[in-house]
């Protein structure tokens, strides 16, 4: 893989659904459809993939595309691929809360290597590098040209007080009684794959999800956290978290900084 050049096609077409994404958001009302799985999608989500979707066949031929909005994709099977979320946090794009993102990433061998997150309503662009370090870029954004760029490096906890960020859609008992194991200095929740990007940004330092997730929603905001430093284990063994399941479904997670004291449902390892 040429990541050059992976890189720069990612941040593009990011950008490029972004910007279709807001005009539906920044629009009058749109219509919510349910999906089988009965959450919602909207012409966003579709038009934002068509976007990815297109632009990365054109460049990757040769790469097996999973993509959450085309369900043929998901009976695909491969260690090696492209993966999409073209609009993370559905239910925040609907309320117009803004926690929404596009995730784009490739993973090779089962790892997370690139990712791109980028949330349009906020003006936070967040990806990896050609070398596969993590950066945030300062706005406004041209799509040919990066703009400032702040390099992403984890936190170094206080096991003593702790920051935590946790879903702000899917929060629930099991994740508060988690959490309470742990000494908190403050906690926040955010949506999508924003999480990940704040314990990158050292914003956090631990976060927890103990509900369903499936890989489009992760890879992204996985290989950013893993460009900073971060790690991402599965929530039972703390085994780092690996792609290309079958079904894609991820289990129970934790993503972290290094230093972070990692207990296991509430008892200390």
């Amino acid at each position: 893989m040429d990541f050059d050049h992976l890189t720069q096609v990612m941040r593009r077409l990011a950008l490029e659904a972004g910007d279709r994404i807001m005009a539906v958001y920044d629009g009058p009302a749109f219509e919510v459809k349910a999906k089988s799985d009965a959450s919602p999608v909207t012409e966003a989500d579709e038009a934002a993939d068509a976007i990815i979707s297109a632009g990365l066949r054109a460049a990757f031929p040769d790469v097996a595309l999973i993509t959450e909005e085309q369900a043929d994709s998901h009976a695909l099977t491969a260690s090696t691929f492209l993966i999409v979320d073209p609009l993370d946090g559905t239910k925040e794009f609907v309320q117009r809360r803004g926690d929404f993102t596009v995730n784009i990433a490739y993973v090779e061998a089962g790892v997370p290597l690139r990712g791109v997150v980028y949330a349009p309503a906020k003006g936070r662009l967040f990806y990896t590098q050609a070398d596969g370090r993590a950066v945030e870029e300062r706005g406004p954004f041209d799509k040919a040209h990066p703009g400032p760029l702040v390099a992403l490096c984890v936190a170094s906890p206080d096991n003593e007080a702790l920051m935590v960020v946790a879903s702000k859609s899917h929060r629930d008992a099991a994740t508060d009684a988690y959490i309470a194991a742990y000494k908190v200095k403050d906690m926040t929740s955010a949506g999508s794959s924003l999480k990940f990007c704040l314990v990158a940004t050292g914003e956090a330092d631990l976060y927890p999800r103990l509900g369903r997730t499936m890989e489009w929603d992760t890879a992204a905001g996985d290989a950013v956290l893993r460009g900073a430093g971060g790690h991402v284990v599965r929530f039972d063994d703390h085994k780092v978290l690996t792609y290309g399941k079958p079904g894609w479904d991820n289990p129970f997670f934790i993503a972290h900084a290094p230093g972070v004291q990692l207990h296991k449902q509430g008892a200390s390892i």
